[in-house]
């Protein structure tokens, strides 16, 4: 019997840009302070896209860009020993180049954004699915490929 292979999906993850980094770097996604629920809603195949309110956890700087863009790259969620009694989860992120850019210019056209004015509560949850059309307006305007090549 063959493994029937789940559906691509598409995720948003929110952290400051200075945690984002750290995740670039090491090739890993934290989520909601170290929660092990949103890493374990994704699928190895699953695309996720950072969002980044500010530039610093501990300063108040806006940002409000998407700052990375990844692909999961296998079903291993862990933990890892920051110290002081953090001992996080994570998931291996297989992060693609690409530039950090204004969520501005999207916001009328995002369908997870339902009032405009209002366009930052949906980045309050931390971590949420998003349409594959979402996913693909964000990334191709983040890296300089054609959408089959973020299959």
């Amino acid at each position: 019997m063959t493994q029937v292979q789940k559906a691509k999906r598409y995720w948003i993850g929110v952290a400051s840009r200075d945690h984002v980094m750290k995740g670039i770097d090491g090739g890993f996604a934290q989520l909601c302070h170290g929660k092990e629920a949103p890493l374990k809603k994704m699928n190895t195949g699953d695309w996720i896209i950072y969002y980044s309110s500010k530039v610093s956890f501990k300063e108040g700087t806006p940002h409000q860009k998407f700052t990375a863009l990844g692909k999961v790259i296998d079903d291993d969620v862990f933990q890892f020993d920051m110290g002081n009694d953090f001992i996080p989860f994570r998931r291996n992120i297989d992060f693609i180049s690409c530039t950090e850019t204004s969520i501005h210019p999207f916001i009328p056209h995002l369908s997870f954004i339902k009032n405009e004015k209002r366009w930052g509560y949906p980045f309050r949850f931390g971590h949420f699915e998003i349409s594959e059309k979402d996913f693909k307006l964000i990334a191709e305007k983040m890296v300089e490929v054609k959408s089959s090549n973020l299959n």
